[in-house]
């Protein structure tokens, strides 16, 4: 990016967020029923990905698939304006007005780091929201007194029963998934953009619009499932972090992830892998596309 201009890069990441989560939230509840269904003791296990989606629609209907994307249209779209607009700008800050066309991960990584690690505060409770919808579904062993009406009703409910901190359980786990992950997805991105340029230079300007839409979903199909690959386990921490019914769990990640490998071995730090592999390219090439469509819209030039 190479020119600040204020407002116009958190607009084009609160778009860039909207468009992922109306290509990847089906994934995503898939994701979060196998990682809480298939980690906990009793209760109906899914075979995979397309036995658990089957199970949702015959059971609950497309809306199923959708459980918590209130909270998640809510957190996504706002985390990515964040995202996008801070590393953007801290990467411009970082460079001092010296511009390069080739990655430096000197820039990259702490920008993207530091953009995660700010997001995070936003994401923690809308994604805590959005996991507990999600697994009270027809096979939750969450009884159905027990279960929230809406995002909001879960928000409030968390809040009275466990103060305002419980909103914000996970919250050291989300913490280090984004910053790792986004220093990936960033470093990946910039760098497969680079070469990706690089090589289609010369092809003609009558097609750039569709080869740039071309980079757009190779990088940032690449980039999210880059991210994913580095950090399902902590994201499988998480979800069982903020979705366990005692107060008093632990919240320390790696006494979570070890105490799955006990029981279910690499496979269960890894659930939920397939529709989160799956879901990623879609979603995140969907996010690039429409954030490189929307700077060049607002008249932002992309470095």
């Amino acid at each position: 990016m190479a020119e600040s201009s204020g407002y116009k890069e958190y607009v084009a990441g609160l778009l860039a967020g909207v468009s992922t989560v109306i290509t990847g939230h089906p994934f995503d509840t898939v994701k979060v029923k196998l990682q809480k269904h298939n980690t906990e003791v009793g209760g109906v296990k899914y075979r995979n990905g397309l036995h658990c989606s089957a199970r949702i629609l015959k059971t609950e209907g497309i809306k199923g698939l959708y459980s918590g994307a209130t909270s998640s249209f809510i957190g996504v779209a706002f985390e990515s304006s964040l995202l996008f607009g801070i590393y953007s700008q801290t990467k411009q800050s970082l460079q001092g007005g010296v511009q390069t066309s080739c990655p430096q991960p000197q820039i990259i990584i702490p920008s993207a780091a530091y953009g995660g690690a700010i997001i995070s505060f936003v994401l923690c409770p809308s994604e805590l929201v959005k996991c507990r919808m999600q697994v009270q579904g027809t096979d939750s062993l969450v009884p159905k007194s027990s279960r929230y009406s809406s995002p909001l009703d879960c928000a409030v409910k968390t809040v009275k029963t466990e103060g305002v901190t419980g909103i914000f359980r996970g919250g050291f786990t989300t913490l280090l998934r984004e910053s790792v992950g986004n220093s990936v997805f960033f470093t990946v991105y910039e760098y497969v953009r680079y070469h990706l340029h690089l090589k289609l230079q010369a092809e003609s300007s009558q097609h750039r619009h569709l080869i740039d839409a071309g980079v757009g979903v190779v990088t940032g199909g690449l980039g999210g499932v880059a991210f994913w690959s580095a950090v399902l386990p902590l994201d499988v921490a998480k979800t069982i972090i903020q979705t366990s019914p005692d107060k008093s769990s632990t919240r320390n990640p790696f006494r979570v992830l070890n105490s799955i490998y006990r029981r279910a071995g690499l496979k269960g730090c890894y659930a939920g892998l397939g529709p989160t592999i799956v879901r990623a390219f879609p979603a995140n090439a969907a996010a690039i596309v429409t954030w490189e469509l929307a700077m060049k819209a607002l008249g932002i030039r992309h470095g």
